[in-house]
């Protein structure tokens, strides 16, 4: 990030533009709009492009070749870089590209509490950590008749729909736990996986990609949302569903851990498809009881709400900017 002719520009370089409808677009045009009045922002894929004889910052998954060339043609002013679940917990261990990246940069940003433990040990000092944040929202009007689960995610490895089929599978049987599932099949394997549990099991119900709006009303009338990837570095779906009051089944990574605490009650093993239905099942025969598991998890989710409030990501964003913006010309650390 950088001064230009008296003019503080931005530039967030992400994977995802608008045509995604994923979690980095919406985190991307959330920055966007937090830096509204602190800086001009612009959302573009890949840096350079047409506009770059203005000054540059990045926020970005993947971003090496973009932070490359930053160095080489060392612009002003600092680099920050979001490490995303994949990031954290696969890309820095085994990319080379991903690796170099690190050292070149400003700050690291990481959207959970555990994300600095993933880095490493040198690296710590330059780590910022953003929650990332939404709008609170009231429950809505949910059935009594049974419980609803709602998984929102894309058919892909990383968020191991497996666990989900095999769930719902050993729920055939159940009528009084039904699961909704929201999400485009990445995998087109894993969209016939869907289909076929569909067909064999009628408490599960593949509903594909949802627009964001429509997803959020589902959230806030779902008895829960299911969260199970393996790969995650803070998702925004657990902060909306813990911020429209829906209690939330996590697989116990650090990305889930880190929002949710150690001592949430609703982990479950990663890829532990029975563990899920066991949640599920006494999460339902909990329901109504004032101290039931499905009563414990609304109120951990409460409690853990508030740093997942808009002005907090806002002022922690905004300083680092700020921060970035005032580094010399190296733009490193």
């Amino acid at each position: 990030m950088s001064r230009s002719r008296q003019l503080q520009q931005v530039v967030i370089v992400s994977p995802a533009l608008a045509d995604a409808n994923n979690g980095n677009w919406r985190t991307a045009r959330r920055w966007q709009r937090f830096l509204s009045g602190l800086a001009s922002t612009r959302i573009i894929r890949h840096w350079p492009d047409a506009l770059a004889d203005d000054d540059r910052a990045m926020h970005a998954r993947r971003s090496a070749p973009a932070i490359a060339a930053w160095r080489e043609v060392r612009r002003p002013g600092g680099v920050g870089l979001i490490r995303t679940g994949s990031d954290l917990y696969r890309d820095i261990l085994v990319d080379s590209a991903a690796q170099a990246s690190l050292p070149l940069v400003g700050a690291l940003v990481v959207l959970l509490g555990l994300g600095p433990l993933a880095l490493p040990a040198g690296l710590r000092g330059k780590t910022r950590e953003i929650f990332q944040s939404t709008s609170s929202r009231r429950a809505l009007l949910m059935t009594d008749g049974y419980l609803l689960a709602l998984i929102v995610g894309h058919l892909r490895e990383e968020s191991v729909p497996e666990t989900l089929f095999a769930a719902a599978h050993g729920l055939a049987g159940d009528d009084a736990v039904r699961i909704d599932h929201l999400g485009d099949a990445l995998d087109p394997l894993l969209g016939e996986a869907a289909r076929a549990t569909m067909a064999e099991s009628a408490n599960y119900r593949w509903l594909g990609g949802q627009p964001h709006a429509a997803t959020r009303r589902r959230i806030q009338r779902a008895h829960l949302l299911v969260h199970a990837s393996r790969i995650e570095g803070g998702a925004h779906l657990v902060t909306e569903a813990v911020c429209s009051g829906t209690p939330v089944i996590a697989s116990a990574i650090d990305g889930n851990i880190g929002l949710l605490g150690t001592d949430y009650a609703g982990h479950f093993a990663c890829g532990d498809a029975p563990a899920l239905a066991e949640l599920l099942v006494r999460c339902r025969a909990s329901h109504g009881h004032a101290d039931g598991l499905l009563a414990r998890l609304a109120a951990q989710c409460r409690q853990r709400a508030a740093p997942f409030a808009p002005a907090a990501e806002r002022s922690a964003l905004r300083q680092l900017v700020a921060d970035l913006l005032a580094r010399p010309s190296n733009g490193a650390s």
